[in-house]
């Protein structure tokens, strides 16, 4: 059976060029970020991008698209089962 919600839902690119520059596609929020840690919701679930100075340079979430300048280490997927519930905090979301 097709997930029903599949209609509705962006599709998921990552483009990682040197390790200093990415764009992501099917982006639905971003949840923090600083200069060494980014943390997104994507179609595909949580990502956690770990680097050093790190820096969203440009972020649409209309479209879904957020592109990332820095030295980029890791990309890091979770899933994101019950992750988007409304009133918790973050570090409730993370720790579920």
């Amino acid at each position: 059976m097709e997930d029903l919600n599949s209609a509705n839902r962006k599709p998921h690119k990552l483009m990682l060029t040197n390790r200093r520059t990415c764009s992501i596609s099917g982006v639905n929020d971003v949840l923090s970020f600083d200069v060494n840690e980014i943390l997104l919701e994507t179609e595909q679930g949580m990502l956690m991008i770990k680097g050093t100075e790190l820096h969203v340079s440009r972020l649409s979430l209309d479209k879904g698209e957020v592109d990332v300048d820095g030295r980029i280490d890791s990309f890091t997927y979770s899933e994101s089962v019950g992750y988007g519930a409304k009133g918790e905090s973050l570090l409730a979301r993370l720790f579920k």
